[in-house]
């Protein structure tokens, strides 16, 4: 082994290249054992190319080199790392006895308090707020902020303004959770932190982007977070994750197959060896893509397969089941998941889903009720998808109130905001609604230009369900064009033509008998009977029923 492998290991390291550094670090230590400081450059050079079981002989070898020399404070520093990163891979008992160890290192209570200080209330604030005891945590957050600002530890304040954020936004303080976020982002892309604390955050802070449907800043931080990933060779642990965040916006762009080939690139990183738990947000982003691409066999598969993997597969797998005519199943789900969470990170994407499925169920004040929340989350946030899907979504429960004037300047806000956002899916939903509106008031003209360029964009995505339904909606239209009828009558009223009752009607369409009571008096306002028999007649010599 030549005499400079170790400059030449150091050098590497330098330079990012972490497989040149670790397998330097480790031709290097095989000739001669490698001090502490090269051992921790080793161990953070295996963390970063994906090894975890070579960083754990990193990290402990370096602990105990550290304690021989008697620098406590750099080994409890290297005892912290082990436990975080046996702290992600979920083995809790071990990563407990190294947080453990690194006290005692520090002299329990009693030592002089350091960075390394702040850095052990890592975990202990974490613990709290993934219990959801984010009222715990953030005191905890905010000491940490402290110790970091009064020994100028740039990668403690990093993580510090990180879980601030987290635990301002789960305590309904979305402006102050957000500007935290971008304090630590700031750190990040300046390139102030150190590698490890570098992926963590920016992985953090994009997957709270995505669940706030924030895609403007996902798609600003996840550029940054494919750059930095660019200028590392070897790097392995955030490249999976930076593959899953480029499909979510390239599926919020509208290139779906493009999406869905970066998502399989994510899982056949993600699954190893060794596999790593971020595959269960690949695999529900597979499941997604496949949904919104009608292929229903395979978004199952997906779904379950994230739901193998711990995370919920919710509300996805409940637009699926909407998707395949068992809105009973999926309002079953959907309530049980809304109920759950009272996060208002996770809230404002689940709510969306929510209202979608009551307002398919004809549970149109439930949908309202969760319409209102979900304006008051955007209205905080202030994220521009946030508030275009708030403006969607009450113009939907506008629409079915059949308050249609309220409902179209709720949808053109939406349609205006998603248009900017370049969100070509969102965008034709809102036009289709646009154009229910329309028709409600009698712009026939406007409705259909409407829904013909719906038609083109979901033709262009490959949105086949939605393709579906609007040929649907269209047949109803032609069908029902001279009682001015919206699709939910035309339903009711052939049903009436059958003779059944209003509770019958009820159990066969999934709405309770008011709605039914309601819809029946529209029908015959719009059609100007008084009676059952009359609209039932209206309805054969029309040809509606």
């Amino acid at each position: 082994m030549p005499d400079d492998t170790l400059e030449l290991a150091r050098m590497a390291y330098l330079r990012m290249a972490w497989a040149d550094a670790l397998a330097l670090f480790s031709g290097a230590d095989e000739h001669e054992s490698l001090g502490p400081d090269d051992l921790e450059r080793a161990a953070k050079a295996a963390e970063l190319t994906g090894r975890a079981s070579g960083a754990d002989a990193f990290w402990q070898r370096a602990v105990h080199e550290y304690e021989r020399v008697e620098d406590n404070e750099r080994a409890a520093k290297c005892a912290f790392w082990q436990g975080l990163s046996l702290m992600q891979r979920g083995d809790m008992a071990q990563a407990g006895g190294w947080f453990a160890r690194a006290r005692r290192m520090l002299g329990d209570e009693g030592g002089a308090e350091s960075a390394v200080t702040g850095f052990l209330l890592i975990p202990v604030a974490l613990q709290a707020l993934f219990a959801g005891d984010a009222a715990s945590a953030r005191p905890t957050f905010d000491e940490i902020l402290s110790i970091a600002e009064r020994f100028g530890d740039t990668d403690l304040l990093t993580f510090g303004r990180l879980g601030l954020g987290q635990s301002l936004l789960r305590l309904g303080d979305p402006t102050g959770g957000i500007a935290s976020l971008d304090d630590a982002m700031l750190s990040v892309t300046a390139g102030d932190v150190s590698p490890l604390v570098a992926g963590l955050v920016y992985c953090a802070v994009l997957e709270t982007c995505n669940a706030l449907l924030d895609i403007r800043r996902a798609r600003e931080w996840t550029e940054a977070l494919s750059r930095w990933c660019d200028a590392q060779s070897g790097l392995v642990p955030f490249r999976g994750q930076c593959l899953i965040h480029r499909a979510e916006i390239m599926k919020a762009r509208g290139a779906w197959a493009d999406a869905l080939g970066e998502v399989r690139l994510a899982c056949d990183r993600l699954l190893g060896p060794p596999p790593q738990p971020a595959v269960a947000d690949a695999l529900y982003q597979k499941a997604e893509l496949h949904r919104l691409r009608g292929e229903f066999a395979e978004a199952e598969e997906a779904y379950r397969a994230t739901s193998q993997w711990g995370r919920e597969p919710q509300p996805g797998l409940a637009l699926l089941r909407l998707a395949q005519g068992q809105p009973g199943v999926a309002e079953s789900a959907i309530r049980r998941v809304v109920a759950e969470n009272q996060d208002p990170v996770a809230r404002s994407n689940l709510l969306v889903a929510f209202i979608e499925v009551m307002l398919a169920v004809d549970d149109v004040a439930a949908a309202r009720s969760a319409s209102a929340d979900l304006v008051g989350i955007a209205s905080e946030v202030g994220a521009p998808s946030l508030q275009a899907m708030s403006q969607y979504s009450a113009g939907a429960v506008a629409l079915a109130d059949g308050d249609a004037h309220t409902a179209i300047a709720a949808l053109r806000r939406a349609w205006s905001q998603w248009y900017e956002l370049d969100a070509p899916y969102e965008t034709a939903r809102a036009r289709v609604l646009i154009a229910l509106a329309c028709r409600e008031l009698g712009d026939d003209d406007t409705a259909t230009m409407e829904l013909d360029m719906a038609r083109q964009a979901f033709a262009h995505l490959g949105a086949t369900p939605e393709l579906a339904r609007l040929e649907a909606l269209t047949a109803s239209s032609d069908r029902t064009a001279s009682g001015g009828l919206t699709g939910r009558e035309m339903q009711v009223l052939e049903l009436v033509a059958t003779g059944k009752t209003n509770r019958q009607i009820a159990e066969a369409l999934f709405i309770s008998e008011k709605t039914v009571a309601r819809h029946i008096s529209n029908i015959f306002t719009k059609l100007a009977v008084s009676s059952r028999a009359a609209a039932t007649a209206y309805a054969y010599r029309h040809g509606l029923a």
